[in-house]
Formats: C-alpha cells, structure tokens, sequence
C-alpha cells in the first residue's frame, strides 16, 4: 500500500456526476492522503497505514516544528481533519517505455474496501474524514501547506 500524503490548509474533492460535477468531500487545515493498493494488500495494511497517518508528525506546533500529528491536534480537542482519495496511479511503473503499466495496481473490487478501511480506521480513532468516490472521474483540489509532501509505502 501506498500513500502521498499532503499536509494542507485546505482540500475538497469534486466528482463527476451526470456530466456535471458535485462536491464528494472536503476538509479545512490537515492531511490529504493518495492511497494506491497493490495485489498483497489487506486490512492489516491498511489499518498500519491508517496508524501511521495518524500518528505522523507533520503538523506544525507553536513553535513552527514539525512535531504535532493528527492523534495530538484530537487529544487537544483540536481539529484532525484528513481527505482520503483513491490513487491507483501510484502504483503506475514507468521503468519501461513512456506509457506507464498499471499492473501493479489492485483491481477496484479489491482497492475499494481496503481504502475504505484506512477512511474508517481513521474515523474510528477519532478524524474528521471526508473521501473521494471510487470509480468516477474526480478533481482533487488542494492548497499544500509547507509544502510538505510525504510519500510512505507499507
């Protein structure tokens, strides 16, 4: 499993819907997390990647430090905010030629319920998660604070 995660100040998603586009989920200062899915994946993957969102110290103190995660910002009664959208296309391989292979990447039917996981494991520890939506054309639009840009493979 793999995840780009993107400290912001703000990010929504927008999916397309009917040939028109409508909000699918949205967050204020927190994570936006990419997560792609291999073959080999399952719920105690995700689940560790949920952890380790959780628990990376990304975020800024009082001081202007990296040093606060989401789990301390939600101990403080503060806001721990993160938007998690499908990213199959972090699995994409480029080592050969100029088109990139996807074969690399999980079917959806698999993909699907193991993102979903990461979204409820971070839910059930206490984030305010808004998602993309599986299977649709989606605009992610983000203001990346720093920047700071993680990239964590499980």
């Amino acid at each position: 499993m793999r995840a780009l995660v993107q400290r912001v100040t703000r990010a929504h998603v927008d999916v397309a819907v009917d040939e028109a586009w409508e909000r699918s989920g949205e967050i204020g200062p927190g994570l936006c997390v990419l997560v792609g899915v291999t073959h080999d994946d399952t719920t105690e993957t995700a689940e560790k990647l949920a952890d380790k969102v959780w628990n990376l110290r990304v975020l800024d103190d009082e001081a202007g430090v990296m040093n606060v995660s989401l789990a301390s910002r939600y101990e403080s009664d503060e806001s721990a905010e993160v938007l998690v959208v499908s990213q199959f296309t972090l699995y994409g391989n480029t080592d050969k030629g100029r088109r990139p292979s996807w074969v690399d990447a999980a079917r959806p039917e698999i993909a699907e319920p193991l993102v979903d996981h990461v979204a409820d494991r971070l839910r059930s520890m206490g984030a305010t998660v808004a998602t993309g939506r599986f299977r649709t054309q989606m605009h992610v639009e983000l203001v990346n604070d720093g920047p700071v840009t993680l990239m964590l493979e499980l």
